[in-house]
């Protein structure tokens, strides 16, 4: 997909900020359940979520999803600005967000397990991004 001239597509900016603020809001969520402030319902989990196995690879998500989420949301701000940083900062988040979806597609996967609620969105993840990437990377060996 495109970019504008000099800055980011309209397309990407919302995709990036969708994607972003719904990982931020889901971790912020999952904290204030893990410290009892509230408890989401059973069928809002996913599958074995009381495992300690499960719950572990559950979290161990945090540090690649907080980091895509932090450097989707700093390409947008930069592309707003009109700094060039955006595009390194979006691939980098396009990478990750590709990373996580397709890390979980894999679990789920293996498992033989298919909640659409938990594998499509996942399995978007790993493909829109996809969509953007090739041309971000076009625009890092050509002039804008």
């Amino acid at each position: 997909m495109s970019q504008t001239q000099n800055g980011m597509s309209k397309r990407l900016k919302t995709l990036l900020l969708i994607t972003d603020i719904l990982f931020l809001t889901y971790w912020a969520a999952s904290l204030l359940h893990l410290l009892g402030v509230f408890q989401m319902p059973p069928s809002m989990m996913y599958a074995d979520f009381d495992q300690p196995r499960v719950f572990a690879w559950n979290w161990s998500f945090l540090p690649l999803d907080v980091l895509f989420s932090i450097t989707g949301i700093a390409a947008v701000r930069l592309s707003t600005a009109g700094d060039p940083r955006w595009r390194p900062m979006a691939m980098i988040s396009l990478c990750l967000t590709f990373v996580a979806g397709l890390m979980a597609i894999g679990y789920w996967t293996i498992l033989g397990e298919f909640d659409p609620a938990w594998y499509l969105p996942n399995l978007a993840l790993a493909v829109w991004p996809l969509f953007f990437l090739p041309g971000l990377l076009n625009a890092t060996v050509r002039p804008a």
